[in-house]
């Protein structure tokens, strides 16, 4: 969710996965908690993204975003689908992150701030942030002649 691509983001794994091989085989025996593999992911994903501004690149080049919605109703169109994750495409990463997170994931607030390394004002804010830029960004467009 933090990359927009689908292939961005199975590096990026696949990245956080060669580097704790690389903790457990210098501390043989470790154990690793779902906490720290989580962290150590959106560690590599925020690198990428830095790498990827440092290039000059977007991050919708070439890509397209995993759909990760489910629509509200089962009438909802592919066109729907399709503006919903072009809309989730435009947010900032760290807002995208915190509307999988609540949404999909369904953690609270204060789950997504321990998780993120934030305060829970800024999970909150974050959240509120990216449904105002979502809503903004669904709604109809008033063309009246």
């Amino acid at each position: 969710m933090l990359l927009a691509d689908r292939a961005a983001a199975e590096d990026a794994l696949q990245d956080a996965f060669v580097q704790l091989a690389g903790a457990l085989h210098r501390k043989p025996g470790a154990e690793v908690s779902f906490a720290y593999l989580a962290t150590t992911i959106r560690h590599t994903c925020y690198s990428m993204l830095r790498r990827r501004l440092v290039a000059a690149q977007t991050l919708r080049q070439g890509s397209e975003l995993v759909t990760l919605i489910e629509p509200a109703s089962p009438e909802a169109s592919e066109e729907e689908r399709m503006l919903i994750d072009e809309a989730l495409k435009r947010l900032p990463p760290e807002q995208r992150e915190v509307v999988y997170l609540k949404v999909f994931e369904g953690l609270t607030f204060q789950e997504i701030a321990d998780r993120c390394g934030i305060s829970i004002n800024t999970a909150g804010s974050r959240y509120r942030y990216a449904t105002d830029a979502l809503r903004r960004a669904l709604a109809p467009s008033d063309q009246s002649c």
